[in-house]
């Protein structure tokens, strides 16, 4: 899923190109993408798009007239940029058509449709469908720790709940952790000031980086938004070397999601017991890094 970073350059190459533009028409190619009736699809057609916003995993095209379309790519959900005179979007779920010729191209791979768009009017109704995170790029130390520790979870857990912070998703929780040193399942109230200071710094320093990074590498438009880069320390490399200490990369996979961490960097050298593997290998479940070999 398209995180903070990913989003942000959405927001900022899609602001360059179509800010002072008329947004002609939005044509759906898929009628379960549409999750509002009221105002109509058709009362965007021919508003001019005087900002371009995110909000948390959100990209949301402020039309004039205080009307919000808003787009949630979810998992498998990107955008493409078509100049004038281009072909179609394979998957494509919905067409924004501007003055010019340009057309915005909302695809989704896959047969799942989890992608959404939503035309609300007015910023009350565009703050309903915010889930309640603060901006962890805007907020003080002090608001990041009152959030931490206004419940008791385990740091992926805190990181990935829109309702504390917007916009961290699976890929960078991981990173951020293992920058910050910290194990994925350890409690938020069970951390002392200086750990919580750090985990501040590395939400900061590890988003900061990786938007710079992500927005060099899109150039004129971002063609291949994924969650598995080959510069990440530990997300998607399982089995893999930790570019710090050398320990090769472990993981927690439960549902549909998987935690990749540093046993030797994060947890004082502890394997944390992946649930369907230590059910099924019992008492030959290692306990420390150094029994892998």
């Amino acid at each position: 899923m398209p995180e903070l970073p990913d989003v942000t350059v959405y927001v900022d190459r899609l602001a360059a190109k179509v800010v002072g533009r008329r947004l002609l028409r939005v044509r759906i190619g898929n009628p379960f993408l549409l999750r509002t009736a009221v105002p109509p699809l058709a009362s965007v057609d021919g508003r001019s798009v005087i900002g371009v916003e995110r909000l948390g995993k959100r990209i949301v095209l402020v039309l004039e007239g205080e009307l919000f379309v808003v787009v949630h790519l979810m998992i498998a959900g990107r955008l493409r940029w078509l100049a004038a005179g281009k072909t179609a979007a394979r998957n494509a779920l919905a067409f924004f058509e501007f003055e010019g010729g340009a057309t915005l191209v909302l695809t989704e791979a896959g047969s799942k449709r989890r992608a959404s768009l939503h035309v609300v009017q007015g910023r009350a109704a565009l703050a309903a469908l915010d889930a309640g995170g603060i901006d962890v790029l805007a907020a003080t130390r002090e608001a990041f720790a009152a959030r931490l520790v206004s419940e008791n979870h385990t740091l992926k857990r805190a990181l990935t709940d829109p309702r504390l912070y917007s916009g961290i998703g699976n890929a960078y929780s991981d990173e951020i952790l293992h920058r910050a040193r910290l194990s994925p399942l350890a409690l938020t109230r069970s951390l002392d000031a200086a750990q919580i200071a750090r985990l501040f710094d590395a939400v900061q320093s590890t988003l900061r980086d990786w938007i710079e990074r992500l927005g060099r590498e899109a150039g004129d438009w971002p063609e291949k938004v994924t969650a598995l880069h080959a510069q990440m320390a530990v997300h998607g490399r399982y089995g893999q070397p930790c570019p710090d200490c050398g320990a090769p990369v472990q993981r927690i996979v439960h549902a549909d999601n998987e935690t990749n961490y540093c046993a030797r960097c994060q947890t004082g050298g502890k394997v944390l017991a992946d649930r369907a593997l230590s059910r099924l290998l019992k008492a030959s479940w290692p306990r420390n890094i150094d029994e892998l070999g």
